[in-house]
């Protein structure tokens, strides 16, 4: 057991958090979804002490194993972590074992080895992480893989709207821009759907889905369009994801100057929206293309909110996960 009980971090809940692994968001239930929310809570006031850090996990160690350049996610992780009290190993794939031919399954071995309870993996491949969490004891957190999923990103986005909504069901979410290749749009279709938000992905015709959300039984509906005008009509949420300007290279939009005419969140457009909607980036921004200055800084950007909320949801998964191997 942790040495800390749950009550220090006002964690308590009917619910109990039974997954070795957190992969996805499309198999958590409403009532895993809602554990997490609250569990976030707790640790958001530890973050609001003068002395930001408890003990909860004193005695476990976090690996970050990532293969691909990050910022938010991986030092979010990091702090959560140190915040909690656990020994914290940071590994990239340049300058590792990677380099010399080292496999992913003979990586997270040696990491389970050492003595590593759980991993935060970032990888370019999609489904890397599956394959890592059926080879190793210990713990995986997907930290996004390639262009299939980014759960903890979509759980902070959650827990971001529903602080200032009070719940997403009924509401209506815009997620614009390039669909096609965002896990943290995939992610975030299933986290919202499943709490009964209404969820409209919007974005050119060639940055559109390929991959389908059903319908989630007792939860919201999904459309796909690419009208933007039409589509942030009355919305409560308003999503831009980042434009791969390798895409323009590859011929999937005509110009960025196109781009921007028909999709950058820009104030006339934000105007069409619900009064005071919500405006979020997962980041990294390219300002000026997805977002227009004005906005992406303005009173209705929930932007760096977001990123100081990622702390307190990956402290929650971090405490969760770490309670269930541990129990």
């Amino acid at each position: 057991m942790l040495d800390t009980p749950a009550r220090e971090t006002g964690t308590g809940s009917g619910t109990t958090w039974t997954r070795k692994d957190l992969l996805d968001t499309d198999s958590l239930s409403r009532e895993e979804i809602d554990l997490v929310l609250q569990t976030a809570r707790g640790m958001k006031e530890v973050r609001s002490r003068p002395v930001a850090k408890v003990s909860t996990l004193r005695g476990v160690t976090v690996a970050t194993l990532f293969y691909e350049q990050s910022t938010r996610t991986r030092a979010t992780f990091e702090v959560a972590a140190k915040s909690l009290g656990a020994d914290v190993v940071n590994l990239t794939a340049s300058g590792s074992s990677v380099e010399k031919g080292e496999s992913l399954i003979d990586t997270v071995r040696t990491l389970e080895a050492i003595g590593t309870d759980v991993i935060v993996m970032r990888h370019f491949r999609s489904g890397a992480p599956y394959l890592a969490a059926r080879h190793t004891g210990a713990s995986i957190i997907n930290g996004g893989d390639g262009t299939h999923a980014h759960p903890t990103q979509a759980l902070l986005d959650l827990f971001t709207m529903v602080n200032h909504l009070g719940s997403v069901e009924g509401r209506r979410v815009v997620i614009v821009g390039d669909i096609l290749h965002s896990r943290v749009a995939r992610s975030n279709a299933w986290t919202l759907l499943r709490l009964g938000a209404e969820v409209t992905l919007c974005g050119p015709a060639t940055l559109l889905p390929r991959w389908f959300v059903p319908e989630v039984p007792g939860g919201g509906r999904c459309t796909v369009t690419t009208d933007f005008d039409r589509a942030i009509e009355g919305a409560d949420v308003v999503m831009a994801l980042r434009m791969q300007k390798e895409r323009q290279q590859r011929g999937l939009i005509p110009s960025l100057r196109e781009y921007i005419a028909g999709y950058q969140v820009n104030a006339r457009r934000l105007e069409r929206a619900a009064p005071g909607a919500l405006l979020m980036h997962p980041g990294p921004m390219n300002e000026g293309i997805e977002l227009s200055p004005d906005v992406a800084h303005g009173a209705q950007s929930r932007i760096e909110e977001q990123v100081a909320n990622g702390v307190a949801v990956r402290m929650a998964l971090l405490y969760l996960i770490a309670a269930r191997s541990r129990s």
